[in-house]
């Protein structure tokens, strides 16, 4: 349902982009973007809705993340300039969030589809 792709590993301070294309059939409403470190939890990195509305970010990754989405393309794209080693994690890609909204999109468990995950690894 989610096909996700452009994991690296930059070094500290280069930028990347993420890309995750959805099927024609999948519910998409809200994207989002999350990332899971080793040993640590997965947390919510960004997340946007499909049909307008402002986009959702994780306060660390605040003006250094930027999600964005092309409708005809069923593609959302996370940008992420001034990379840190740590922002080195596996990343998901997440859709369809009917229950999102300000509050709750960081939510993991509101989402019902998932991509595979990409690496992302940053070096110092």
């Amino acid at each position: 349902q989610l096909a996700q792709s452009g994991g690296r590993s930059p070094q500290a301070g280069g930028s990347l982009r993420l890309s995750c294309t959805a099927s024609r059939y999948t519910n998409r409403n809200y994207m989002g973007s999350f990332r899971q470190a080793p040993g640590k939890a997965r947390e919510a990195v960004a997340a946007i809705p499909t049909v307008g509305g402002r986009a959702y970010y994780l306060g660390s990754v605040k003006g250094r993340f930027t999600i964005s989405q092309d409708n005809d393309k069923n593609t959302v794209y996370l940008r992420m300039n001034s990379l840190k080693p740590e922002d080195t994690a596996m990343y998901y890609c997440a859709a369809d969030c009917p229950q999102c909204w300000f509050s709750n999109w960081y939510t993991e468990g509101l989402y019902n589809y998932w991509g595979q995950g990409t690496q992302v690894t940053v070096s110092s």
